[in-house]
C-alpha cells in the first residue's frame, strides 16, 4: 500500500503537467501543503528556499517502482494517469485550488512570489540577490535566528518529521547538534546517523555523534513506569556520566564558545530520555546563567 503523502505528489505533478523543474516543484509543493489543514509534508530554509528532505525521500522510492523517471533536475511522470481520484476529498479541493492560483507561475517568479510570501523559508537562499531589493532582502533576513547567547537544548526525535525536527534546529539558532545515542540507527527516514549528519551539515550546523554517552539497549528492556525510568538514569548519573568527565568538560568549553547545542535522541519525553540527565550535568558544570530549554 502506498503512504498517503506519495499520492499528494502523483496527483501534484499530474496537475501541473508531469513534468516539473525540481525547484518548482518543491515550491509548489509547499504552496499546497501551506493550504492543508494539517500539512503532509514539511519544509526548511534551504539553498533555494523551502526544501522538504522526506519528498526526496518519496521521490527515489517512486522512481524505484518506475512511477517516476529518474532525473535529479526534474519530477517527471512516467504515466499521467488521473491521479486525482487518490486523494481525500479535502486535499482535491485543496490541490484544486493551487493549479488555480499558482498552477502557470514557474521560475523565478513562482520563488519570488514564495520567497516574499514566506520570509522565513528563504533566510538560507544562495539566489536571493538575484530576485529581491535590498529592502526586500533587509526584511527576510531579520527572521534569521541570530544569537550568541550560549545555550543548552534538549529534543527527541519520536513523532516528528526530519523536516519538522530540521527546523526546530534553524529556528533556535542551533550550532551543533549532538547525537547521544548509543547507536546511531534509526528504522525511520532521516534519523540514522549518516542522514541525519548530511542533512544537518546541509543546513549549516556540525553533527557529533556521542556514543559513550549513550545506554545500552539492553539497559533499556523492563521501563513500564516513571520509577523504572528514573532508576536506569539514576544508576547512569552515578556510574556512567562521571567516567565521561573529559568528554563532558570539552562540552562546557564549546558552551561557554558561545555555541548553542541541541542533545539529541529518541524519547519524545525528556524524563524518558537521558539526554536531559546530560545537559543537566553540563549546566551544572558550566554553570546555571545557561539556559536549558526542551524542544
Amino acid at each position: 500500500m502506498m503512504y498517503y503523502r506519495r499520492k499528494i505528489l502523483l496527483a501534484l505533478l499530474q496537475k501541473l503537467g508531469g513534468n516539473v523543474s525540481a525547484t518548482d516543484f518543491q515550491k509548489l509543493l509547499f504552496l499546497f501543503s501551506s493550504k492543508q489543514k494539517k500539512p503532509s509534508f514539511e519544509f526548511v530554509p534551504y539553498y533555494y528556499g523551502c526544501f522538504s528532505f522526506q519528498s526526496y525521500a518519496d521521490k527515489r522510492t517512486l522512481t524505484h517502482y518506475s512511477l517516476l523517471t529518474e532525473d535529479e533536475n526534474r519530477w517527471v511522470l512516467k504515466d499521467p494517469g488521473n491521479l486525482t481520484e487518490l486523494l481525500a476529498k479535502e486535499d482535491a479541493a485543496v490541490l484544486k485550488e493551487v493549479i488555480t492560483e499558482y498552477g502557470t507561475l514557474r521560475g523565478e517568479k513562482l520563488m519570488r512570489y514564495v520567497y516574499l510570501k514566506f520570509p522565513y523559508y528563504a533566510i538560507n537562499s544562495r539566489v536571493k540577490k538575484n530576485l529581491l531589493s535590498k529592502l526586500e532582502w533587509d526584511k527576510i533576513k531579520a527572521r534569521k535566528t541570530v544569537t550568541k547567547h550560549p545555550c543548552f537544548f534538549t529534543i527527541g526525535y519520536e513523532g516528528r518529521s526530519i523536516d519538522g525536527y530540521l527546523n526546530e534546529l534553524v529556528k533556535h539558532g542551533v550550532t551543533i547538534l549532538l547525537d547521544v545515542r548509543k547507536n546511531a540507527f534509526s528504522m525511520k527516514y532521516g534519523f540514522s546517523k549518516t542522514q541525519l549528519k548530511d542533512s544537518v551539515e546541509k543546513l549549516g550546523m556540525e553533527y557529533c555523534h556521542v556514543p559513550e554517552l549513550g545506554i545500552e539497549s539492553s539497559d533499556r528492556k523492563e521501563l513500564h513506569s516513571q520509577a523504572d525510568y528514573d532508576r536506569l538514569f539514576e544508576n547512569y548519573e552515578k556510574n556512567v556520566l562521571p567516567r565521561q568527565s573529559r568528554l563532558l568538560n570539552t562540552l562546557v568549553e564549546r558552551v561557554k564558545k558561545s555555541e548553542r547545542i541541541a542533545l539529541t535522541c529518541f524519547e519524545k519525553e525528556p524524563a524518558q530520555c537521558h539526554r536531559t540527565r546530560i545537559a543537566h550535568a553540563i549546566q551544572k558544570m558550566a554553570g546555571t546563567s545557561y539556559l536549558l530549554i526542551e524542544l
